[in-house]
């Protein structure tokens, strides 16, 4: 990994900028993507982006940046995009600032305020290395500022045209992946969730991690594959679960289609049980109905526990003696468990409440 730090003037930076908004923004005469296409949409508020423009007035330095070096000899920015499209946008006259008390824009200064600003030398590590090596490095400089999310940091290493066709789909407000399954997905298109929950999907569908499977595919010329595979996640689950409830929001649903999907399943069997689990009492969490209908496991329901006071009544009845094993043993040796199966509908009740040794619950639970 090559580390080199470059001190680059503001003039040659906003040299040759260009804000294409969705089609991403460029300078430093064309060779540094500020913002590659879909990866990330401004989010500096007004007071945050002036704060910028006022550090660069007042000659105070502004914390270092850092950028990536393409094997064509372009430039990407790691870290910063948000300082550098705000000085850029200032020097492009896009918005004032507040300066002795009148708002001023950069056209409204003096020559010799201008060529401050476009004179200040803005502190900037150059880095070389591989995919990896980036993806560790960058790990450890985004500690300040806007935080990056995990998604956003796997973007700015592995771009290609594979990424750029990819986010049209999954990172931008509105976008197709927010028409068919906004519903169904947690976190924000342009904070590269959407992007992230499909890539995940689909990478445990191979066995892989998400920046494995971005590594394969960095260099493919579109994303079919990833957009197929999740319009048949989302098809297959407004087939199986045609009624739409809140509780389906977030859900791990690409999960559950590599696991669950050449099942056969009965949608109105399984509306109609939804119906019972969501008015069951002892059904703690419901966003867990799903998972359980489909895998029959009931850990994701979180089963209401038997109370203390429950569980010290069925001691003292059974006198501490276990009935599956016959022994005796005190009460913290114990464990609350359903005379009648919750599965089997019974229900955590005090009559339903039995105390078994360790040992013949978890025999129990595991036939």
């Amino acid at each position: 990994m090559k580390i080199k730090l470059h001190e680059i003037p503001v003039r040659e930076i906003v040299n040759g900028y260009v804000d294409s908004a969705e089609n991403g923004v460029v300078g430093y005469s064309g060779k540094l993507n500020i913002r590659p296409a879909f990866q990330r949409e401004f989010i500096y508020k007004e007071k945050q982006r002036n704060e910028v423009v006022h550090t660069v007035i007042r000659n105070f330095p502004l914390n270092v940046m850092y950028w990536v070096k393409s094997d064509s000899g372009d430039y990407e920015v790691l870290d910063g995009q948000q300082r550098t499209i705000s000085i850029c946008q200032y020097v492009t006259d896009e918005f004032s600032v507040i300066i002795d008390g009148m708002p001023r824009k950069f056209g409204n200064l003096t020559d010799a305020e201008r060529n401050q600003i476009l004179d200040y030398p803005l502190m900037i590590y150059i880095c070389e290395g591989t995919d990896k090596e980036k993806l560790d490095w960058f790990k450890i400089i985004n500690i300040a500022g806007e935080q990056l999310t995990a998604q956003e940091l796997r973007n700015a290493i592995y771009t290609g045209e594979w990424l750029t066709e990819a986010k049209k789909y999954f990172s931008k407000t509105q976008c197709p992946a927010y028409q068919i399954a906004g519903d169904y997905l947690s976190g924000s298109a342009i904070r590269q969730n959407y992007l992230e929950t499909a890539i995940k999907w689909i990478a445990a569908r191979d066995g892989m991690e998400i920046e494995d499977y971005m590594s394969l595919h960095q260099h493919d010329t579109n994303c079919n594959e990833l957009w197929l595979y999740f319009q048949s996640v989302i098809n297959w689950v407004q087939a199986i679960f045609p009624k739409y409830r809140k509780e389906m929001k977030g859900r791990a649903w690409g999960e559950f289609y590599n696991k669950y999907s050449t099942n056969n399943y009965d949608p109105k069997r399984l509306e109609a049980r939804i119906v019972e689990l969501m008015e069951d009492d002892d059904v703690s969490d419901n966003k867990g109905v799903y998972e359980y209908l489909l895998s029959g496991d009931e850990r994701p329901l979180n089963i209401r526990a038997f109370t203390p006071k429950m569980a010290r009544a069925a001691y003292e009845r059974q006198k501490g003696i276990c009935p599956n094993c016959g022994k005796h043993f005190e009460l913290n040796e114990m464990q609350a468990d359903h005379i009648t199966p919750w599965s089997k509908g019974g229900k955590t009740t005090a009559d339903n409440c039995q105390m078994l040794c360790a040992d013949c619950n978890r025999r129990k639970s595991s036939i």
